[in-house]
């Protein structure tokens, strides 16, 4: 289930919570006042690849190739 971040429009409050479906989003309430009001918000996410530390895939903080057209 995907985790989907929330701020309260009446409230101000930003929440996460899961939603297990599309239709599922329409029954999404604040957590602090209770309100329907609220809007899905743009969120960054984090993922972290076996054996990794940075969690960015390896090469991808290198350079760009030499082939690819940038400089």
């Amino acid at each position: 289930m995907p985790i989907y971040e929330y701020r309260c429009k009446d409230c101000e409050k930003v929440f996460e919570t899961f939603v297990s479906s599309i239709s599922d989003a329409d029954t999404v309430v604040c957590q602090k006042c209770e309100s329907k009001n609220v809007v899905k918000q743009i969120s960054s996410f984090s993922s972290r690849m076996s054996g990794s530390t940075s969690g960015a895939p390896a090469g991808a903080l290198s350079g760009c190739s030499s082939k690819s057209g940038f400089s």
